[in-house]
């Protein structure tokens, strides 16, 4: 069974599990399915989100268990240095990109792709978080130039696809330029964006959007 990979383009999650699938020259097939609490999506994703992934064994669900999932496959390089502790790093930065960049500003997509407008208070609240989730990015990766070091890791694609949103809302909902105003985090997101996988995908998300 070809594995499927179910969700829209419109997810940053979907990306980066998608992105990863291309960069290691993975055969899987796409899905297209929105978030909902249907019984029949609620059996593949109980919290009824995307993306999930689809095996011979059953569903996945959670890009982080997807992406250790695909890794245990051994198709193409892993994306996981071999030293313990480095593939520690690795795990430790997305970590960071989940808690302290990806969650803090996602409470604000509403307001900035919804129509929904938020308080001052909580754009307060979260440029306040963002600023130390960044900061705190600055003194843990390396910048050299990937988050980890001097090679490619799933970190990487986790930074482009939740950074990357990041910063858009920063500047639609903050009026906070962060891509162009710290450090490091353009040259990166530049050399990400140099990559096959991550142009493909765009290149799909924009076809849908």
């Amino acid at each position: 069974m070809t594995i499927k990979l179910h969700g829209m383009t419109y997810s940053n999650y979907y990306n980066m599990v998608k992105a990863i699938m291309i960069e290691k020259g993975m055969d899987f097939e796409e899905v297209h399915v929105l978030p909902n609490q249907e019984s029949e999506f609620l059996i593949k994703s109980p919290m009824g989100k995307v993306p999930c992934l689809e095996t011979e064994q059953g569903f996945l669900t959670e890009t982080g268990v997807m992406i250790d999932y695909i890794d245990s496959l051994e198709i193409g390089p892993s994306l996981y240095p071999e030293d313990p502790f480095a593939r520690a790093k690795v795990k430790e930065l997305i970590r960071h990109l989940e808690l302290y960049i990806e969650l803090p500003a996602r409470r604000l997509y509403g307001d900035v792709f919804f129509g929904n407008p938020a308080t001052q208070e909580l754009k307060d609240q979260i440029k306040s978080q963002l600023e130390k989730g960044f900061a705190s990015l600055e003194k843990l990766a390396k910048f050299d130039p990937y988050l980890a070091g001097k090679e490619l890791s799933y970190a990487d694609f986790y930074y482009r696809f939740s950074v990357g949103l990041a910063t858009i809302v920063c500047k639609k909902a903050l009026d906070w330029n962060a891509l162009s105003e710290l450090a490091n985090i353009k040259s990166l997101m530049d050399l990400m964006g140099e990559r096959e996988s991550i142009q493909q995908v765009l290149a799909d998300q924009a076809r849908n959007a």
